[in-house]
């Protein structure tokens, strides 16, 4: 089942001489449960494409397809709207709440909608990411380890179409990097989640079954590995 498909997808930044194509004819398809890596130097245009799928920029040009819906129809509301049930953001940077438990961090996104929780899956989740215990924790008494289980927790929480994670690594060790990626390799398997990471870590990327190449807005490689 197809959960992603994009076509012609072109992003261009200024006008006239100060002009730069960040994307230049993107045409990529996803189906669920695939966990896919997109890899790039810096500048390729992978941040780019990441913010566009998860509905926070548009293109130039193209179509983005989640699910079935055209993110091009939808208008600012919408698209946020969208993204917080749809589309699983997890940054480097843990954007938790200092004030919030674990828990409420977590639960935060169906709060929003004043949606009640599927205690079931909340559990799952939870023990999937191996922080059931820190859950009445505030983020300043978690490991930077920790605080990312939660974030990618609280992208979870709503069973969304498609994860992307960009760089979730970038400010861990490597012991920790390994057991965030394991993480996210676990709830592809036990949750059924398509996962979608960007990152310029080589050792990361391998973990995943799907290699995405991007360079100068292009995608130049598409290696499946397993």
């Amino acid at each position: 089942m197809e959960i992603l498909k994009c076509e012609g997808v072109r992003k261009v930044y200024g006008s006239g001489e100060n002009q730069v194509t960040a994307l230049n004819g993107i045409d990529l398809s996803v189906s669920k449960g695939e966990f896919v890596a997109i890899v790039g130097a810096s500048g390729s245009g992978k941040s780019t494409l990441l913010h566009i799928i998860g509905t926070v920029d548009k293109p130039t040009e193209g179509t983005v397809m989640i699910e079935g819906t055209d993110l091009s129809t939808l208008n600012q509301t919408q698209a946020a709207i969208f993204r917080r049930r749809k589309v699983g953001l997890v940054y480097q940077f843990y954007n938790l709440i200092p004030t919030l438990t674990v828990r409420k961090n977590i639960l935060l996104p169906l709060a929003l909608d004043r949606k009640k929780p599927n205690q079931e899956y909340f559990q799952k989740v939870v023990g999937a990411l191996g922080i059931a215990d820190k859950l009445e924790a505030l983020p300043s008494q978690l490991s930077g380890g920790q605080q990312q289980r939660a974030a990618i927790a609280r992208s979870l929480i709503y069973r969304p179409a498609l994860l992307l994670a960009d760089e979730p690594t970038g400010n861990l060790d490597q012991k920790n990097s390994k057991e965030i990626v394991d993480m996210l390799k676990l709830a592809g398997r036990n949750l059924e989640q398509t996962i979608l990471l960007i990152t310029h870590d080589e050792k990361v990327a391998l973990e995943a079954e799907r290699i995405i190449t991007v360079e100068d807005g292009r995608i130049v490689s598409d290696e499946r590995r397993r």
